[in-house]
């Protein structure tokens, strides 16, 4: 008898995609080629990926690189959503910021991968959370000069960490505004700066007496570098977002010794662009000027700022006719008849 042939196995080989190459199809070719995204854009969306393959890459035992699409579902997404939240102390604001780039992508994978169909729109109904509508954080006087004074301007970074807050409060900066700004932007004679913010939308902004000093003083001690960005680290590389956060909470801890109160804030790069939008609105009152300062697109974005001014509301105060009091003289009840509705 001729012996049987081998049973062929049933079970179908899935063949997993990396997503590695995707995601640099996606950021290069797609979003900057294709979609002509801002520089902004393109690194806010680099670092939501970053945070949640690093993420994804501790939760599933892999390296970052050797992650695949299929592992990147609608149960880990909503669990790295989670982690911003309860572990990173993420606002609700950052969490749908995170979530709009990470959909960006997988609607760009609808018609590239229709074997994941199913999964991308199963990540794709994943809800943007509803978010308080918040006075804004910023720092007071008081509390901003003590933040502005930590540097020591004894040291090459202390001086090149005066500058950059400096700039930053002065300029109202966003943070990728600010580890953007190339030396070749600064016009010497003027004091201005030259900001590219969102939507490609430029800006010239003067600086302010001693954010100018600042700034001068660490361009003639920041030497030649290849680098074009005006902030650099000790080897010469761009400073980064990261580095930027991590110097200014450094600085904020050492503010907090002689101002206590910011003890009890969180200082973050955007808490700098709310204090220069406020510093402005009290010295000018005209919320345009704030808008033009800031570079928003509609005044309606810059609008938050007159709900968090106390002074708005001293000034309308002061303008408003209040109708009259109704005139009248309180007379007590007698003393006998209070006690006895008392024990009664």
């Amino acid at each position: 008898m001729s012996p049987r042939p081998a049973k062929r196995s049933c079970r179908r080989e899935v063949r997993m995609t990396p997503i590695a190459p995707l995601i640099e199809t996606f950021l290069r070719d797609t979003l900057a080629r294709q979609r002509g995204a801002s520089w902004h854009t393109s690194d806010s969306y680099a670092s939501s990926f970053q945070l949640l393959f690093v993420f994804a890459a501790d939760r599933l035992k892999v390296k970052p690189s050797a992650l695949t699409l299929e592992q990147i579902d609608a149960g880990l997404v909503s669990a790295f959503l989670e982690h911003l939240e309860d572990e990173r102390k993420n606002a609700a604001v950052t969490r749908n910021v995170r979530l709009a780039a990470i959909k960006s992508f997988f609607r760009f994978l609808e018609y590239r991968q229709p074997a994941a169909l199913e999964q991308i729109r199963r990540l794709l109904a994943i809800p943007f959370k509803k978010t308080d509508t918040r006075l804004v954080p910023y720092l007071l006087r008081e509390e901003l000069q003590a933040v502005l004074d930590a540097p020591d301007p004894a040291t090459r970074d202390g001086i090149r960490d005066r500058a950059m807050l400096h700039v930053a409060v002065c300029a109202g900066l966003r943070v990728s505004e600010l580890t953007g700004l190339k030396v070749d932007d600064i016009d010497l004679p003027s004091m201005s700066i030259l900001v590219l913010g969102k939507g490609r939308r430029e800006r010239t902004l003067p600086l302010w007496k001693p954010a100018a000093a600042a700034l001068r003083a660490w361009l003639a001690i920041r030497g030649q570098v290849t680098t074009p960005e005006v902030f650099v680290n000790a080897r010469g590389e761009p400073l980064s977002r990261w580095g930027f956060a991590y110097l200014l909470r450094q600085h904020a801890a050492t503010a907090a010794r002689k101002q206590p109160g910011l003890a009890k804030k969180r200082v973050s790069p955007h808490v700098l662009r709310h204090t220069c939008a406020m510093v402005v609105l009290q010295a000018t009152g005209d919320i345009r000027k704030v808008s033009l300062w800031l570079g928003h697109a509609t005044l309606t974005t810059t609008e938050v700022y007159t709900r968090g001014d106390p002074t708005e509301k001293l000034d309308a105060m002061q303008a408003i006719v209040p109708p009259h009091l109704r005139r009248g003289v309180f007379q007590p009840t007698d003393k006998l008849i209070e006690l006895l509705r008392r024990t009664s």
